[in-house]
């Protein structure tokens, strides 16, 4: 057989691993040092094995990873979220659907600190529910508006999506954290204005709270201080060229660190939880690129995504609609697995495609975390969704889903204007790189 046909056959046997419930990154390792047994040689297979294995795990450049994890951990534990959500209640509380609001415009500050849309989703749910609970929230609009304000967590930088993907192409980690930042508040906006509309036509689904004074709105911005010092710090850090990207996620998790003890909200064993959480979803992350680099070696060797470039180039459509495909590719992927996962198997395949076509690969992957984002929150997979009913287990799983239904033209919305207007995306890395 030839090479091509034995890349499709390792495509499908990978996805057939999954279904079987494999994890991702076992499932790309083990097709990969078949597929490279098959086209190469077995002792060259069980070389890239060891070596790719070391590589990995001993890289200097995947050591972000866990930093940035580290620093949404300490200030998750630092109580830094209760407070965003104070002051946005004081801010937003007051409006129809204000509560729902304030679940969203917390979510946004605390992805600029954290980086994972199930733990963003998990934090603020928290802290988000009970209060809407309390006020006679519509429970559709209440775990929805949880759910997809934490997909934001992957949106806005630092984003741990962004983070695996630069890593995987090779692209500027500042740059694609520049370019993040607009179309987050952008969806950001939209989400706001999602349920503005729909409590302004029914208000019984979002009650409006207490009225606040600009007095106590004022005081309560001093929590969001401490958030937008993490970020000036980290971000900052990097543009102005205090840190490399490891040194700015060290820098963010000691900020967070000296703000949690500062606060005496940071306990010893506080610190050790958060160093096991931090642990624990690094490994994960880092044996998923470990097993996408192998499987991405198998498939050069193929040569099925220059093959797959060449041919999409030469058809005679369109690039847009080429694009259009696959980002309906992903669109669905990301429906039926792990949004990182879907986007560290097909990186690989598709970048080489979108270079063909003369797109972007800045804005390329901006696209591409907003579409897989989607998937966090749609059916049959919805990790946020799952995470929301593990902590609002009597609310059913299709009142959720329910509930972010609302918010899909939202979605919907944003990748239209960043087709529309790049600029959205690119305007930030040109204006300041």
């Amino acid at each position: 057989m030839d090479p091509v046909t034995i890349a499709v056959i390792g495509l499908v046997v990978m996805f057939a691993l999954m279904l079987f419930g494999m994890p991702i990154g076992f499932a790309m390792l083990l097709a990969g040092v078949l597929g490279n047994a098959y086209l190469l040689s077995v002792p060259a297979a069980t070389h890239l094995l060891s070596t790719n294995v070391w590589e990995q795990f001993s890289s200097y450049g995947l050591s972000v990873v866990p930093l940035f994890v580290l620093m949404g951990q300490f200030a998750y534990r630092a109580g830094i979220t209760e407070r965003l959500y104070d002051a946005a209640y004081k801010w937003f509380g007051r409006m129809p659907g204000g509560l729902a609001c304030t679940t969203i415009t917390a979510c946004a500050g605390f992805s600029a600190i954290c980086g994972s849309n199930s733990a963003t989703a998990a934090t603020m749910g928290t802290i988000a529910l009970p209060s809407m609970r309390r006020y006679g929230y519509d429970r559709a609009l209440a775990t929805g508006a949880v759910a997809v304000g934490g997909t934001l967590g992957v949106v806005i930088p630092p984003s741990v999506v962004m983070i695996v993907i630069a890593v995987q192409t090779e692209q500027s980690l500042l740059k694609l954290f520049l370019a993040g930042i607009v179309p987050g508040l952008i969806l950001t906006a939209l989400f706001l204005a999602t349920v503005l509309w729909m409590c302004v036509r029914r208000p019984e689904l979002g009650p409006p709270g207490p009225a606040t004074s600009m007095r106590e709105k004022l005081a309560s911005l001093s929590g969001v201080v401490e958030t937008l010092i993490l970020f000036v710090l980290v971000i900052g850090g990097l543009y102005v060229g205090w840190f490399t990207p490891t040194e700015a996620g060290a820098a963010g998790a000691f900020g967070a660190l000296v703000i949690g003890v500062a606060r005496r909200r940071l306990s010893l064993r506080e610190i050790v939880l958060s160093a096991s959480e931090t642990l624990r979803i690094s490994s994960m992350v880092v044996l998923m690129i470990t097993g996408a680099v192998l499987f991405g070696r198998f498939l050069t060797v193929s040569r099925l995504p220059f093959e797959l470039a060449d041919w999409a180039a030469a058809l005679p459509v369109p690039p847009l609609a080429i694009m259009m495909v696959v980002v309906a590719i992903y669109l669905v992927g990301g429906c039926l697995m792990d949004a990182l996962g879907f986007l560290v198997v097909t990186v690989p395949i598709f970048f080489p495609m979108a270079a063909a076509l003369g797109y972007d690969p800045t804005w390329f992957t901006i696209v591409l975390t907003v579409v897989t984002t989607m998937g966090a929150v749609t059916p049959p997979v919805g990790v946020n969704v799952f995470i929301v009913n593990g902590l609002a287990p009597d609310v059913p799983i299709h009142t959720i889903f329910l509930g972010v239904a609302y918010f899909m033209l939202a979605y919907v919305a944003c990748l239209a204007m960043m087709w529309v207007f790049p600029e959205t995306v690119l305007f930030l890395p040109k204006a300041l790189l």
